[in-house]
């Protein structure tokens, strides 16, 4: 299967990325973009650019029509959905089948069932991953109270449709149930056009750690290691690292395993994550979801193996073997990567948009930054507020953070505000030093900065 011309549908940072990548492999690019981003980096290196549509992301980047007209327009056998937007929408795969186009991502049914997160816990409890005591569909508040009781608090209700943070709340007390659930049907309702919901127990003291999992269509599957991705505000995270620190090597071993059993037995294609919840009190883990696409933080699993994560993606769209086994990946050092953020962490994250007066961002040996910001470029208001992913490579972790610190220190942005100080904090804390982490601990984190502000 031949892949020269490739429809980019999608914005900022990562179209960047899939742009040099595509350049490494000789493929050519055409870049899909709204009328907000026209004075984008990713428009200005792209072998060529068309608008899809206006600012409002349901007439472009949302727009399957949109993108699939400008693919067959500008001649292009290939569409990469990057993350976000249409990159799990089994609508794009199967428009793109139709076609005769090559969706660079999984196959359409494997997004459908791992999308749906109730069919998605269902196929991992099959292959043996443990799973959190929840629950099926919840159809009203009355169900979901009842199921509660059964489950104990606290519960997390979620979005059986999506992800994200939306749709997802945390019940501490029976008293906000009923405004909860509404409030969480109404985001997945709002975000996913389905309002359907599930309830999950909560587990406060939690980390997050996923594992870079890597398919072709012979069956063969690797993982590329896991990643710590607690910490986290909104949902959403703010800092990834691999390997993930102060864990067993046993409870490590069993999560990589885990990974690569539920996509090896959905002979699953492409690059994907498969992502889990460690009950740290408990030392056990349980299965959360699969997301299937590259990851946001796809680079810490890059500087620790080699492996270019979106070249391989190319190459298992083109119908490839993998080029590696299990035995050829090796794991060396570490790696941290922070989410340059457009936002205000001190006033809840609130998002900061706005044109970018200095842009100098730091160089030297084992640090990268994968961004699509400029001197002078605006960013826009109506799309996510990252401005770039800056990741440093260590010999082992205390190389990496103190390289970190360094960088995010000659890190230097004016004209909107960053995540720059609150990372620099992060990095120099006592809790985050000892690799002791949770999906709670930023809330506490901005609370001392403050503080320590005043």
């Amino acid at each position: 299967m031949t892949v020269s011309r490739v429809l980019i549908a999608n914005r900022g940072e990562i179209a960047v990325r899939i742009i040099r990548a595509c350049e490494a492999l000789g493929i050519e690019t055409v870049l899909a973009f709204s009328e907000a981003d026209r004075d984008s980096l990713p428009v200005r290196i792209a072998g060529r650019a068309v608008c899809i549509g206006p600012a409002n992301t349901t007439d472009s980047y949302l727009n399957i029509k949109a993108i699939v007209s400008a693919a067959l327009g500008t001649g292009s056998d290939a569409i990469h959905p990057g993350y976000g937007f249409l990159a799990e929408s089994p609508e794009l795969a199967q428009a793109c089948a139709a076609q005769g186009i090559t969706f660079v991502g999984p196959r359409p049914e494997q997004i459908q069932e791992m999308g749906n997160k109730l069919q998605a816990r269902a196929l991992a409890r099959q292959y043996g991953l443990p799973i959190l005591p929840g629950s099926e569909k919840v159809h009203s508040y009355a169900e979901a109270a009842k199921l509660a009781e059964r489950i104990g608090l606290p519960v997390m209700m979620k979005a059986a449709a999506g992800g994200g943070g939306r749709g997802m709340k945390i019940v501490m007390d029976y008293g906000e149930m009923q405004q909860m659930f509404g409030s969480a049907s109404a985001e997945a309702r709002a975000a996913f056009g389905d309002d359907s919901l599930y309830l999950e127990r909560y587990i406060p003291n939690a980390r997050h750690i996923e594992v870079q999992v890597l398919g072709d269509r012979f069956g063969n599957v690797i993982h590329l290691g896991e990643r710590d991705c607690s910490l986290q505000r909104r949902h959403q995270k703010l800092v990834e690292e691999s390997p993930a620190p102060a864990i067993t090597e046993e409870l490590r071993e069993e999560i990589r395993q885990a990974g690569v059993t539920l996509a090896r037995n959905i002979r699953y294609e492409n690059a994907g994550t498969v992502e889990f919840i460690v009950d740290q009190d408990a030392e056990k883990f349980y299965f959360l979801e699969m997301n299937t696409r590259i990851q946001v933080e796809h680079p810490v699993s890059e500087m620790i193996t080699g492996i270019d994560l979106v070249q391989e993606q190319f190459r298992v769209a083109r119908g490839e073997r993998l080029r590696f086994s299990q035995s050829d990946v090796i794991f060396r050092g570490h790696a941290i990567e922070c989410r340059i953020n457009a936002e205000l962490p001190a006033e809840g994250f609130r998002p900061s948009p706005g044109r970018i007066v200095e842009w100098n961002p730091p160089q030297g040996p084992n640090i990268r930054l994968d961004t699509h910001c400029y001197a002078g470029y605006t960013i826009p208001m109506y799309y996510d507020s990252m401005l770039g992913k800056l990741i440093v490579y260590g010999t082992d972790r205390t190389e990496a953070l103190a390289r970190m610190r360094r960088a995010l220190e000659q890190f230097s942005v004016s004209g909107i505000g960053t995540t720059l100080t609150f990372l620099h904090f992060v990095m120099g804390h006592p809790e985050f030093e000892a690799g002791r982490v949770n999906t709670n601990l930023v809330e506490q984190l901005v609370r001392q900065m403050l503080a320590q502000a005043e």
